[in-house]
């Protein structure tokens, strides 16, 4: 489970972190600093996320 929950937060990490550049952006943080930390941000939340679908998909498998 492990192994697909790593190779799952890649694509759900990455996609909350390029979520969370937009939505800083569009809220006016337009600053290096901000931009970064919505990246760090969103990609850390992607850790419990895919390891909840992880889980999930194990889960209906058998």
């Amino acid at each position: 489970m492990l192994r697909l929950s790593l190779i799952l937060h890649l694509f759900i990490g990455s996609t909350l972190a390029g979520v969370a550049v937009i939505v800083a952006l569009v809220s006016g943080f337009d600053t290096m600093r901000g931009i970064l930390i919505a990246a760090v941000m969103g990609y850390l939340v992607g850790y419990p996320v895919s390891a909840y679908v992880a889980k999930e998909l194990y889960s209906r498998g058998s």
